[in-house]
């Protein structure tokens, strides 16, 4: 067997590999001679077909059957004696069955990028503020009242702001409908945020029956990719308007809530807890961030740019997914295959790079993925899709479907290591504020206690 090595770039090795000819046509012999046992051809009985006339008909077959088998059995064994350490399947080129007998392929592979670990203990990383205001709180009960209210039909006045009403609609660009901009018997919360801010605010004064034509110019950026920049006349039927007829916000209304609350006070508390578990959650998810954007300003080094085309990919699919679910391909939004992965680039090698610093960290202080970390993450599962823990883990079964969540609950278990050394200092405008507050207090403090 002969194997040369060739450095393409950094991160990228040419693996040329020759198999000799007697472990090679061993294989090609037996390959023939089942074919030869079994092959049904007309003008032969079967078993009876001549070895010329079954390899003159079989060879691109048996070449390529026989051609992968070799490789699988044997590139991993090649590659683990090898000095450097691959990070994705490669891929394989040009195999070929040579004049002397041997079969030579070669696999390009991408390597683990080597790199010295910068400061990632006692990272200095700004908090997040947790605390949930009163006014938070108001605002939550105030929502809910809105969404419980009682809705009145509305004769005698136009569309007012909070008003639900049932609309026709057609959009038109350059004079020419538009295919998914189109809806019937349409409900809009009017201030709800719920269509375009500029749409809903057309609608309010107009009357049950009115009919109107208003236009919409919309921005480069607009999150829908099929109005993005593009003036829209939309042509509105108004059908029926609602209005909410409001409860007193009192113990009375905390018991329409939930049986289980006897106050306000009761409902106010449950609505706080609530809130301050989701700032805890988003605060999570921020200092990871922050975390890793400070791992990144530490770190620089090239990636595989394999890993970094297959993240993109996965970037591009999601948004494909995303847009299935409104009936919506990428061409339909507007959207360019090519432009999208220019795009997401950036990002795909953020999170590339990013993924090697921590699993360098794990390495470096032996942090696993353990049997209980993994029945945490089935349990979290479970809860959030409501399905028992034993039905969470027969999703998980096959290797394929696990690893990806091995590497999730890792990635976990290091951040919560990072965030549990790091220094949580606090926001620059909380300091601020602090050292205002010390300032006005030392200019409010009497001659007698400046004199003490």
């Amino acid at each position: 067997m002969d194997v040369k090595v060739e450095e393409l770039n950094g991160l990228t090795r040419k693996v040329t590999i020759t198999l000799p000819a007697d472990e090679v046509q061993g294989k090609i012999e037996k390959a023939y001679a089942k074919l030869q046992k079994e092959a049904k051809m007309k003008g032969f009985r079967r078993g009876k077909v001549p070895r010329s006339v079954i390899v003159k008909t079989y060879k691109p077959q048996v070449e390529a059957e026989v051609g992968e088998k070799l490789v699988q059995e044997t590139y991993f064994d090649i590659i683990e004696k090898q000095d450097f350490d691959p990070v994705v399947h490669p891929e394989i080129d040009e195999p070929a069955f040579n004049d002397d007998g041997s079969f030579t392929y070669v696999a390009k592979v991408d390597v683990r990028p080597d790199f010295e670990l910068g400061e990632y203990k006692g990272l200095e990383i700004e908090d997040v503020d947790t605390s949930v205001e009163e006014a938070a709180v108001d605002f939550e009960l105030t929502r809910i009242q809105r969404e419980m209210a009682a809705l009145k039909n509305v004769e005698d006045r136009a569309v007012a702001m909070d008003d639900v009403v049932v609309i026709d609609y057609q959009g038109y660009h350059k004079g020419n409908p538009m295919k998914q901009v189109k809806n019937e018997d349409f409900t809009v919360d009017v201030g709800k945020g719920q269509m375009d801010p500029e749409f809903e605010a057309k609608l309010i004064g107009m009357k049950r029956g009115e009919e109107a034509s208003h236009e919409v110019e919309f921005p480069e950026k607009h999150p829908n990719p099929i109005l993005a920049g593009k003036k829209v006349e939309f042509r509105i039927k108004v059908k029926d308007v609602k209005e909410r007829v409001l409860a007193e916000i009192d113990d009375e209304f905390a018991k329409d809530v939930n049986e289980k609350f006897e106050t306000l006070d009761d409902l106010k508390s449950m609505i706080k807890e609530r809130l301050e578990a989701d700032k805890k959650s988003a605060a999570d998810g921020e200092l990871n961030d922050r975390l890793m954007k400070k791992l990144l300003d530490v770190h620089k080094f090239d990636v595989p740019e394999r890993l970094v085309r297959f993240e993109v990919e996965q970037m591009i699919k999601q948004t494909e997914e995303q847009l299935e679910k409104s009936g919506m391909n990428l061409e339909a939004a507007g959207l360019n295959r090519e432009e999208l992965a220019k795009n997401n680039e950036p990002i795909a090698i953020q999170r590339v790079t990013g993924d090697f610093i921590l699993k360098k960290i794990a390495e470096v202080e032996e942090i696993k993925v353990k049997d209980e970390d993994l029945d945490r993450a089935f349990k979290r599962i479970g809860d959030q899709y409501s399905m028992p823990v034993d039905r969470v883990k027969e999703f998980f079964k096959s290797r394929d479907d696990l690893l990806p969540l091995m590497n999730e609950v890792l990635n976990e278990k290091i951040l919560n290591f990072l965030k549990q050394e790091a220094t949580l200092v606090q926001p620059e405008t909380t300091a601020k504020e602090a050292a205002a507050e010390d300032a006005q207090d030392e200019a409010d403090a009497s001659p007698e206690d400046k004199d003490e």
